[in-house]
């Protein structure tokens, strides 16, 4: 079974970021088990960069994905 990918949104596109989701994560699981990791890294560090981030994520089994951002849709 495919893994699936989560798009973790910014307000500046050059932060957005994709993260490969383990496979036995269901979709709302998933969603709610990296929001509460992100939460985490900016409470206790509030001068938090993405590899704090990505560090956490990677230590409950997601990964980052590179990407190339295309255009908009809108």
């Amino acid at each position: 079974m495919k893994e699936p990918l989560m798009i973790l949104s910014a307000r500046d596109p050059e932060n957005i970021r994709l993260v490969r989701v383990p496979a036995d994560f269901e979709p709302q699981e998933a969603y709610r088990h990296v929001t509460a990791l992100i939460a985490a890294v900016e409470e206790n560090d509030p001068d938090w960069d993405w590899a704090d981030i990505e560090a956490i994520l990677e230590d409950n089994g997601f990964s980052s994905v590179d990407f190339i951002l295309g255009p908009a849709l809108d």
